[in-house]
């Protein structure tokens, strides 16, 4: 019942809304300056990863060191053994510069999304689950309908469901500051102004390690959320964060 009545009071939103944009201006305009951040993050790192596709744990780790654990692709080092008998082309240095230069572009979009949303209440009205939905049963009740792949009501197009919230939250309040921390403490320069930022993680090769799982997280949650963007109608979704609001559909959902 209490799922039932949610649904009907974001379908009555939907009506009263009228013309208004299902996404701010800033929203849409931060997120387009994410994706390509992120593809350039993406790209980049991979190429920095490729030099050394070994990990490890601590201050200190290298070819002569036991590694946490390894990558099983070839390296672009010959002094670094991989198991191939061959190197790949080594981007070093431009992948470095793009992967900086991206992050730094990130950070600053990220912080003015992150005031925006705060000053403004999107995080409260948007994102905040409803008091209904701080409980475990509802909590299961939207894992059981996403397992099922129910195509998602009209008021999703307006309205982000409970396993929406609880996944942007955890994105842009845990994985987001996780992933710049730990870039920060494997960059020499940071480091040197703030020391705590990498002995509090164990040492550089620690950061590194972190650095790394935390960005595949967030490479699995862009999967899943083009995925799901694709599943729940990918035309639609797309205009509401060019033009603001969804595009006219024939039917419900």
């Amino acid at each position: 019942m209490a799922e039932t009545a949610w649904t009907v009071d974001r379908l009555t939103r939907v009506e009263s809304r009228g013309d208004a944009p299902r996404h701010a201006a800033l929203v849409r305009v931060t997120h387009w300056l994410t994706t390509l951040c992120f593809l350039a993050l993406l790209v980049s790192g991979l190429e920095i990863v490729v030099s050394h596709p070994r990990f490890y744990w601590g201050e200190a780790g290298n070819v002569l060191t036991p590694a946490l654990f390894a990558l099983p692709i070839p390296s672009s080092r010959a002094t670094v053994p991989t198991g191939y008998g061959y190197v790949l082309p080594d981007q070093n240095g431009w992948s470095r510069a793009l992967h900086f230069q991206a992050a730094w572009v990130l950070v600053l979009s990220g912080a003015l999304y992150v005031i925006w949303g705060a000053s403004s209440g999107h995080f409260r009205k948007n994102l905040l689950p409803d008091a209904s939905h701080r409980s475990v049963q509802p909590f299961f009740r939207a894992v059981r309908q996403h397992l099922r792949f129910a195509r998602p009501v009209a008021a999703d197009a307006w309205s982000y469901n409970l396993i929406q919230r609880l996944t942007y939250l955890a994105v842009i309040f845990v994985l987001f500051p996780l992933v710049i921390w730990t870039g920060l403490a494997i960059s020499p320069a940071f480091v040197s102004a703030v020391p705590s930022t990498v002995t509090i993680l164990g040492g550089r090769q620690s950061a590194r390690t972190l650095h790394f799982l935390v960005s595949v997280s967030l490479v699995a949650f862009l999967l899943i959320h083009v995925a799901m963007v694709w599943f729940a109608g990918f035309g639609t979704r797309v205009m509401a964060m060019i033009t603001g609001a969804p595009a006219p559909t024939r039917g419900p959902e």
